[in-house]
């Protein structure tokens, strides 16, 4: 090899580790803010109901349809949103509790009560206009609770509820619906971190047991 041959080849691989590590001192973009009050987005609404009333959503909540909220991919859980149908003007506020919609140009996922009140159940989607009007509350806000369990059957949740009540105050939240069921909900804690911690303990006697703001669900009980 030829020693101006070793040369360049020895300073090409010089400036490639220089680049290297240059791009390594780089610092990470920063993660985007919550969007504030009077963010805006346009696009296209869809809404879902059954068969995914009743299952968790994204955010650990039981979706249920009846309810005005919505799902959308980044805005923060627990945000609050104006959604306005551009079609006919109608509008109505819900909250975001789960992720999606995941289809190309479509921007949020409504409830069946909230695509109710935009007068979109039959078209299925909707040209709509969203604004965040309050942001998400900080976490560690409370009080929360911790959901043990769902039942139809009123006996069998007060035997659930009598169970936990070792564990704390428990009681039973009536949430009407298709079916009706009734949810048994165990303690009042002022942070996450401790609803976790009874979390925790709660799932190793019921088996599913996940944290739930009592201030979102009505949980004055039974």
């Amino acid at each position: 090899m030829e020693p101006s041959a070793r040369i360049t080849r020895r300073s090409l691989g010089a400036a490639l580790a220089a680049l290297l590590a240059a791009c390594a001192r780089k610092k990470r973009p920063p993660v985007p803010a919550a969007p504030a009050p009077g963010w805006t987005e346009t696009g296209i609404a869809s809404w879902y109901g059954r068969p995914y009333h009743g299952r968790r959503t994204a955010s650990g909540e039981i979706y249920d349809m009846e309810q005005l909220t919505a799902a959308h991919r980044t805005l923060p859980f627990g945000t609050w949103v104006h959604v306005r149908n551009l079609d006919n003007r109608r509008a109505v506020v819900v909250r975001i509790n789960d992720r999606g919609p995941f289809v190309e140009g479509r921007i949020v996922d409504l409830s069946r009560a909230a695509a109710r009140r935009l007068a979109m159940i039959g078209p299925g989607t909707a040209r709509v206009r969203l604004e965040v009007i309050a942001p998400a509350a900080p976490p560690e806000r409370g009080p929360f609770g911790v959901q043990v369990g769902a039942f139809r059957d009123r006996a069998n949740a007060e035997r659930a509820r009598d169970r936990a009540r070792r564990f704390g105050e428990s009681r039973l939240v009536f949430r009407d619906g298709d079916p009706p069921v009734w949810r048994v909900i165990v303690g009042r804690e002022p942070s996450l971190d401790s609803a976790r911690v009874l979390a925790d303990r709660l799932r190793v006697a019921f088996g599913e047991a996940f944290v739930v703001r009592l201030d979102e669900i009505g949980a004055d009980g039974l």
